[in-house]
C-alpha cells in the first residue's frame, strides 16, 4: 500500500473549479487503477491550522495498491494534469507506511516498511472530533501550529480538513525521525495532544508516519525535488 499527497494552490482565475472540487471532484476518483482510499481536503487560511478557511489551499489524499498505481496516478491521470492546469503551486509525494496507529473512516493503512536509518520521514495525523469537545480543542491549536512552524527540522507542514472544526489533519515533512521526535515530545504540540487524549476529544483518530518515496513541486514559495 502506497499513499500519496497532493498539495494545490488553485489559481484565482480558477477558484469555481476549486470549490466544486469539494463537491464534485469524487466523480473524478472513480475507476483509477488501484485505489483503495481517498479524502479530499480543505485547508486553513495560508495553508495553516487556522478555523478561517483557505480560499485557495487544499489537498488530497490517496492510498494505492501498489507504487505502480501511485506512479500511474501522480505522472499519467487527468486529475493530476487538471491540478498542474489550474494551480499556482503544486506538490505532490509518495509514502510507504512504517508506524500506523488508528484509523481514517475505518480503514487502516498497513505497515510493511521498516523505520528509515536516516533521511526525510513525513508524518499525518487526523482526527474526528467531538462536537461538544471542539472548543476545548481549538483553545489549544494556535499554540500548537505556531510552535510546529517554528520547530528546527520541519520542512514542510499543512493543516487540512474534511470538514470544517470536527475533521481536521496535519501533514509534515522532517528532516530526519530524531528532528521531528524532538518536536512530538515538548512543547505545546505535546500539551495538546496530552489534552486532547485526556479529553476523550477524538471519536477517532490516527497517527501515521512514512518513509518518503518521492517529493516534487512548490509549496508556499519552497521548491522540492
Amino acid at each position: 500500500m502506497v499513499a500519496v499527497i497532493v498539495l494545490a494552490d488553485i489559481d484565482p482565475a480558477h477558484r469555481l473549479w476549486g470549490y466544486a472540487r469539494f463537491v464534485i471532484g469524487r466523480f473524478s476518483m472513480r475507476h483509477i487503477p488501484g485505489l483503495r482510499f481517498f479524502k479530499i481536503l480543505g485547508s486553513g487560511h495560508d495553508g495553516g491550522f487556522q478555523l478561517r478557511p483557505s480560499a485557495s489551499r487544499q489537498g488530497l489524499f490517496c492510498l494505492f495498491d501498489t507504487a505502480r498505481d501511485a506512479a500511474h496516478f501522480l505522472h499519467d491521470s487527468s486529475v493530476i494534469r487538471a491540478y498542474r492546469q489550474r494551480s499556482r503551486e503544486l506538490f505532490t509525494a509518495s509514502l510507504a507506511a512504517y508506524a500506523c496507529k488508528g484509523s481514517w473512516a475505518g480503514t487502516v493503512i498497513s505497515t510493511q516498511e521498516t523505520e528509515p536509518v536516516s533521511g526525510p520521514i513525513a508524518a499525518l495525523t487526523r482526527a474526528s472530533i467531538h462536537p461538544l469537545k471542539a472548543a476545548a480543542f481549538w483553545r489549544r491549536s494556535p499554540a500548537a501550529e505556531i510552535s510546529l512552524s517554528h520547530a528546527a527540522g520541519c520542512l514542510l507542514a499543512v493543516g487540512l480538513g474534511e470538514a470544517p472544526l470536527l475533521r481536521q489533519a496535519t501533514f509534515s515533512i522532517w528532516e530526519s525521525t530524531e528532528a521531528m521526535n524532538r518536536f512530538a515530545r515538548e512543547g505545546a504540540h505535546l500539551e495538546a495532544i496530552r489534552a486532547s487524549m485526556s479529553g476523550g476529544h477524538f471519536s477517532e483518530s490516527m497517527f501515521v508516519r512514512f518513509r518518503l518515496l518521492s517529493a516534487t513541486g512548490i509549496w508556499k514559495g519552497r521548491h522540492f525535488a
